[in-house]
C-alpha cells in the first residue's frame, strides 16, 4: 500500500509538473496570435482606415460648408430684412405724404365747396331780396292804388262832388300819401 500510495503521489507530481496554466498561454497560441493581429491590423490600415478617413473627411467638409451656407444665408437674410425695413419706412413716409396731400385736397375741395355755398347763399339772398323788392313794390302800387281809389272814394263822398277827372285823382292820391309818408 505504501507503494501504490508513493506511486499515486509521484504520478500527481508528474502531471503537475506538466500541467498547463491557465494563466500563462502556449508559445504556439502566442505566435498564431500574433500573426492574425498582424493580419488584422494590415486590413485595417490599408482598407478600413482610409474609409473612415475620407468619411471623416466628408464629413468636416459637410459641416463646414453647412456653417459656411448658414452664414451666407444670415448675411442675406440681414441684407433683406435692412432691405425691407427700408422699403417698408418708404412705404410709411409715402403713405404719410398722401395723406397729408389728401388732407390738403381735402381741406381746398371743402373750401371750394363752402365759396361755393356761400356765392349759391348770396346769390340765392340777393334774388330773394330782389324778389321781395319786387313784392314790396307791386304791394305798394298796389296799396297806392286801392288807397288812392278809397281816398278818392272817401273825398267824394264827403266833398259830394265826384272826383272822376284821372289826372285830378291821380294828383290828390299822391299828395295824400306824400302827406302820409313825410307823418311817419
Amino acid at each position: 500500500m505504501i507503494a501504490k500510495m508513493n506511486l499515486l503521489t509521484q504520478t500527481r507530481e508528474l502531471a503537475a509538473e506538466k500541467a498547463i496554466n491557465p494563466i500563462v498561454p502556449s508559445v504556439t497560441e502566442i505566435v498564431i496570435g500574433l500573426i492574425a493581429f498582424s493580419l488584422l491590423f494590415i486590413v485595417m490600415r490599408r482598407v478600413v482606415v482610409p474609409k473612415f478617413e475620407s468619411a471623416y473627411t466628408a464629413r468636416t467638409e459637410a459641416i463646414q460648408g453647412g456653417m459656411e451656407r448658414a452664414e451666407k444665408a444670415q448675411l442675406e437674410a440681414q441684407r433683406a430684412l435692412v432691405q425691407y425695413n427700408d422699403q417698408l419706412s418708404k412705404a410709411r413716409e409715402e403713405a404719410q405724404s398722401l395723406r397729408e396731400e389728401a388732407r390738403v385736397q381735402g381741406s381746398a375741395i371743402i373750401e371750394d365747396l363752402r365759396a361755393k355755398a356761400q356765392e349759391e347763399a348770396a346769390r340765392i339772398t340777393a334774388a330773394a331780396h330782389a324778389s321781395i323788392e319786387a313784392e314790396r313794390q307791386q304791394a305798394v302800387t298796389s296799396l297806392r292804388n286801392e288807397v288812392g281809389t278809397l281816398a278818392v272814394e272817401l273825398a267824394s263822398k264827403i266833398v259830394g262832388e265826384a272826383l272822376e277827372d284821372q289826372a285830378r285823382q291821380s294828383r290828390i292820391v299822391d299828395r295824400f300819401l306824400d302827406d302820409l309818408e313825410k307823418s311817419k
